[in-house]
């Protein structure tokens, strides 16, 4: 076996399992591990900050179905991706951070990039954190963490290597072992399941982003049973637009609690019915809950489900499908579904006027197969409600840990996964700044990517709950750049559309550009 300082040979394991991109900053505590990448034949992109790198790799993972790959810097440069980590950790994301780390920290203090607690602090939002003390460690947490993402619950791992052993020559990883059998072997016993189901007159189907997969399947279901179905916003794209008695991305509407309650089962599969999900306590069901998920700790939750269904989604809606057999009779009707869409349609127009419309006109002029990334951000908010995607997993928005200045580096992570095909970047005047130095990284790779800024002047979202909840606005208004001078300055391209024809002739354009192109929107769009 060729022997190279363990730095290069994680590389050269990583190329060996899969890997073709990394995302990171090099620094001098690991610049060992960067003395392998090109000999690897692995693409690292240089990002502006280690937020930006995970936010790349979280991305990345996501558009490609692939673990997305960090490597950073001892003590600052992990903690400036923990917050990537936590958003991936919240939102099931197969991401692998490594980083270097010191190789003693009780006895001497004043070290660069010196924590108390390297290890300790990413465990707090990742999966799990470990530091290799051996080479062999090292192979043995990276194959772990590969064979972890394939058959359980995908959630960030970290691990840190002390620089004096990225340093030391080490014997080349092990060939990779087995690839694991997928996780969607074996599905429970549906019986007592299909029975419910069989015996339900007005059966509903709430799926999640961890359904997504199982959207075939999953529509065959809903055929059978003549149920009604809702999705949550990762759900998305599971029933197609123009889907029969499905209610669409409203679950997190107040009114919808009473129309799952007409429901005598419902059957919650792929999804945590979380906070983020329901804005509210209780999913609203009155009937039967049947609960579909790999996690045990969501089967176990406050939901309290009457039926549950460990294992993964597709196996066990083909294994409803394959037992339920004929169909089953349901009372729901298409008006009534019709109407409660039709009112949330317009609660949704009533507290933001105007975005609805440019919704609409933009989910008309995109290319097929768009993907989305999106910030935490109003414009965000309402499209979460009322577009609806044509596939799943064409939408990614940073649900659960809420993080703002995701949508531009994940939209790039996701851009690198999937050379040739539409990606969009949707940001707000405030998120966007967080992150705004990774337009230089688009601009060095060439990506044909919208970036649509929805420019209140403010923080909107904030100022409206605060008065809600009768304080008086403060801290809400920052003083803007301009923005169209500033992505010029990098390189990109700018627009500023003043009517909803001009917005559409600016994203077809971003699409055909050789780099990518910030497209300001402000409220009075419509006027325009």
């Amino acid at each position: 076996m060729t022997t190279r300082p363990l730095g290069a040979q994680i590389s050269h394991m990583l190329k060996s399992r899969g890997v073709e991109t990394i995302f990171g900053i090099p620094g001098v505590h690991n610049q060992e591990m960067y003395r392998g990448i090109e000999e690897a034949g692995i693409t690292h992109i240089l990002a502006r900050h280690e937020q930006g790198a995970g936010f790349m790799a979280d991305g990345y993972a996501r558009a490609s179905g692939k673990a997305g790959i960090a490597y950073v810097i001892t003590g600052p440069g992990l903690c400036n991706i923990m917050t990537p980590i936590g958003q991936a950790y919240s939102d099931s994301v197969p991401m692998l951070v490594i980083s270097s780390c010191l190789d003693e920290t009780a006895a001497r203090r004043g070290q660069l990039h010196q924590m108390k607690d390297q290890e300790g602090a990413a465990r707090t939002v990742a999966d799990w954190s470990e530091t290799a003390l051996t080479a062999q460690a090292a192979y043995d947490l990276i194959d772990r963490a590969m064979t972890e993402f394939a058959l359980g619950r995908a959630r960030p791992k970290h691990l840190s290597v002390p620089i004096r052993l990225l340093q030391g020559m080490a014997e080349a990883a092990p060939s990779a072992p087995a690839r694991p059998s997928a996780r969607s072997g074996t599905a429970p016993d549906v019986a007592e399941a299909v029975e419910v189901l069989r015996a339900a007159r007005r059966p509903m189907i709430a799926a999640g982003g961890g359904a997504t997969e199982a959207a075939a399947a999953l529509n065959r279901l809903r055929e059978m049973t003549g149920a009604a179905t809702f999705t949550t916003y990762a759900g998305r794209g599971i029933f197609a637009p123009g889907t029969p008695l499905h209610y669409g991305n409203f679950l997190a509407r107040p009114g919808s609690a009473d129309e799952i309650a007409k429901a005598d089962v419902v059957l919650a599969i792929g999804t945590e019915l979380s906070q983020v999900d329901l804005w509210r306590d209780h999913l609203g069901h009155m009937g039967k809950m049947i609960r579909v998920d790999i996690d045990a700790e969501v089967l176990s939750d406050m939901s309290r489900a009457d039926i549950t269904l460990a294992g993964d989604a597709s196996a066990v809606a083909e294994a409803l499908c394959a037992a339920l057999g004929g169909p089953v009779q349901s009372l729901w009707t298409q008006a009534e579904i019709d109407a409660a869409r039709d009112r949330w349609r317009r609660e949704v127009d009533g507290q933001l006027p105007g975005i609805g419309a440019i919704c609409d006109a933009l989910r008309a002029c995109l290319p097929k197969d768009t993907m989305i990334f999106s910030d935490m951000t109003q414009f965000a908010y309402n499209a979460n409600e009322i577009w609806e995607l044509e596939a799943p997993g064409l939408w990614h928005h940073p649900s659960g840990f809420g993080t703002l200045g995701y949508a531009l580096p994940a939209a790039i992570g996701g851009a690198v996964a999937r050379p040739g095909l539409p990606t969009m970047c949707v940001a707000g005047d405030y998120g966007f700044q967080y992150t705004l130095p990774e337009l230089g990284v688009a601009v060095e790779l060439g990506l044909p990517l919208p970036i649509l800024l929805w420019d209140n002047g403010k923080l909107k979202e904030i100022e409206d709950s605060m008065v809600r909840s009768q304080i008086a606005p403060n801290a809400v208004v920052a003083r803007n750049p301009d923005f169209c001078a500033l992505a010029r300055a990098y390189g990109a391209g700018a627009a500023e559309p003043r009517s909803l024809g001009a917005l559409t002739e600016a994203v077809n354009a971003a699409f055909a550009a050789s780099g990518p192109t910030l497209i300001r929107v402000t409220p009075d769009l419509l006027g325009g």
